[in-house]
């Protein structure tokens, strides 16, 4: 575990003098503010100024930490927080009790405060092999590539530390425990192999599932609970061989917590219904003009004709929707349909259309087949995407005459017919996944991922080595979402920190097609936020609990200054690192996730 007895005002008074000198001498929070602000803003200029005494790294340090800093020092952000960082380094230099300070925020602090002095921890890659080198020219370009060959080494060793499914070994164990679950279950491999088959036998209860594979306790009892509360679950049979039958196994853990609950989460989802708490996050019931769509921006709109799923991912954006895993009854209305077709064509501004839920792939070929010639109908959509996690979790739906069934709507020049999906992990790309992708493509669909950056996913090269398998497939990265900032999910959730260095760190490291998905964080009510631009976001405090309090700017700021802002509330970044440390990672790669904002 992290040593966290640094992280208290002591130490951080030693670290920083300087600041705690200027707190000692204001009368007030308000004059500390305005001193602080100066204080930032002079060694941002100092250190731009003093260019040729100090590294590009360092002078990039400075300016970030400088503008974060200023930040937490205005009286609007003290407001939108509700709560007061100057306040708090006044009292810490008075002696002023304060028990609701926590080491995770004496962490902030004191690495803001490193970092305004162009200090704190360095990457464990990229300052290690790529240095300038005193030669020019070619000499130059060789040793260059030099040293992206050590660098390379480097990341290769993080890389080998995880597994595909593609893997001759995964192959052998998922053959092994299919064949294992279908004498259990007493179905042949041909069974096995139709989608109808496994979504008839979605398991659901843990006494079944337990038969089938080796459960944790906490996952048994999680189970059990969320049935007794009518939470939605359910797993295929052939996801379930996915899962190693193993109790201590290490390479299923982002497999097993994308479909079993952890019991905080189901004692949350329990919580919630008790209560009648809202749970629609993504405030879908506010960009929905008629049943079925939602629309956030002008040439696209959501259509969600079927609400359920074969299998149901625990953090879910829509699981407040779903009953349970193909709950009879999911299949919307003639009338609503109709109802929502037409309003897609009474508005011509749209082009392109997501067909998701629930899974639409989940509906029979027939009523696939009468959705798409409705929208294909439609003369002003150049775009039909369909959102499936089937290649992943059930890719032998993804048939031949499916696949037919999708190219007969791609129209070359004039519509295209497009698929993503939702792969987690390199361990559950198998080769059944492949085949199903490859049918896909060959019919001219091309095949997007939507990344969810959970803490089950957000170790070192972890999401690197994904995109590469993925790629390989003939999968393109497409998006890399932030976890939602749900309570309910809090143990999927990963700081914004972390992903921004996954993304400057790791995927910036592979080759162009391996790498170009858009990291994203999905604000409610208004869509997507692009993390890769810090001009949509500002942390604006960092609260007692180490916690980063972040502002996200509409997409639409700079067309309508009427538009509301979103605050959300990130997870303290002390707290993910102890995680990270108490599955046996080293921290010490983490380090520069400080300076992440």
């Amino acid at each position: 575990m992290i040593d966290t007895s640094k992280f208290n005002p002591t130490y951080l008074q030693a670290k920083a003098p300087e600041i705690f000198a200027i707190a000692r001498h204001t009368h007030s929070v308000d004059d500390l503010r305005a001193s602080l602000a100066r204080m930032a803003n002079e060694m941002m200029f100092e250190a731009f100024d003093d260019y040729d005494t100090i590294s590009e790294g360092s002078i990039v340090r400075v300016r970030d930490c400088a503008k974060v800093m200023i930040r937490l020092m205005t009286r609007r952000s003290e407001d939108k927080a509700r709560f007061s960082v100057a306040r708090a380094i006044f009292d810490i230099a008075h002696n002023n009790p304060r028990q609701d300070l926590t080491p995770a925020f004496y962490a902030e602090l004191l690495y803001l405060f490193l970092g305004l002095q162009g200090r704190g921890p360095g990457s464990t890659l990229a300052d290690l092999h790529l240095i300038p080198s005193r030669y020019a020219h070619r000499k130059a370009a060789i040793e260059r590539s030099r040293q992206l060959d050590e660098l390379y080494a480097e990341m290769n060793l993080r890389l080998t530390k995880f597994v595909s499914g593609l893997d001759q070994e995964a192959v052998k164990q998922r053959e092994a425990r299919q064949q294992q679950i279908c004498a259990r279950m007493q179905a042949s491999i041909d069974q096995w192999k139709d989608w109808t088959w496994q979504v008839a036998h979605i398991l659901r209860e843990a006494d079944e599932i337990a038969q089938l594979l080796k459960l944790r306790e906490t996952e048994y009892q999680a189970i059990q609970k969320a049935r007794a509360n009518g939470l939605p679950f359910g797993i295929t049979p052939y996801y379930l061989s996915l899962m190693d039958d193993t109790q201590d196994a290490e390479k299923d853990r982002a497999i097993r917590a994308q479909v079993i609950p952890s019991p905080a989460y189901v004692e949350k989802m329990a919580e919630a219904q008790r209560f009648g708490h809202c749970l629609d996050f993504m405030l879908e019931a506010d960009t929905s003009p008629i049943d079925l769509i939602t629309r956030r921006y002008p040439s696209i709109c959501i259509f969600k004709p079927f609400n359920t799923c074969p299998q149901i991912c625990v953090y879910c954006q829509r699981n407040w929707e779903i009953d349970d895993a193909m709950q009879p009854g999911a299949m919307a209305s003639q009338k609503k349909i109709d109802a929502a077709v037409e309003w897609i064509r009474a508005h011509p501004a749209i082009h392109e259309v997501l067909v998701t839920g629930g899974d639409p792939l989940a509906m029979s070929d027939a009523e696939i087949e009468a959705i798409l010639e409705r929208l294909a109908a439609i003369p002003t959509l150049e775009r039909i995407r369909i959102g499936s996690r089937t290649p992943v979790t059930l890719p032998m739906r993804i048939t031949g005459p499916l696949a037919d069934i999708l190219a007969r709507f791609r129209e070359n020049g004039r519509r295209q017919v497009a698929v993503v999906t939702h792969a987690q992990h390199s361990y559950e790309i198998t080769p059944d996944t492949a085949a199903a992708v490859d049918r896909l493509r060959k019919r001219g669909i091309p095949v997007y991922n939507q990344l969810v950056y959970t803490f089950f996913a957000s170790r070192r090269f972890e999401a690197a080595f994904l995109r590469r398998i993925l790629t390989r497939i003939g999968i393109d990265p497409y998006y890399t979402f932030n976890t939602k900032g749900k309570e309910e999910t809090l143990d999927y959730r990963v700081p914004i920190a972390r992903l921004l260095q996954e993304q400057k760190e790791e995927a910036r490291l592979l080759p162009g097609l391996s790498r170009t998905d858009e990291a994203v964080y999905n604000v409610p009510g208004l869509g997507k936020n692009y993390l890769r631009a810090t001009v949509h976001r500002d942390l604006i405090s960092i609260l007692p609990d180490g916690s980063r309090l972040y502002e996200f700017h509409p997409w639409e700021k700079n067309i309508s200054r009427t538009a509301k802002t979103h605050i959300s509330e990130d997870v303290p970044i002390l707290d993910y690192l102890q995680r990270l440390a108490a599955i046996g990672e080293s921290v010490h790669d983490y380090g520069t996730i400080w300076y992440y904002y």
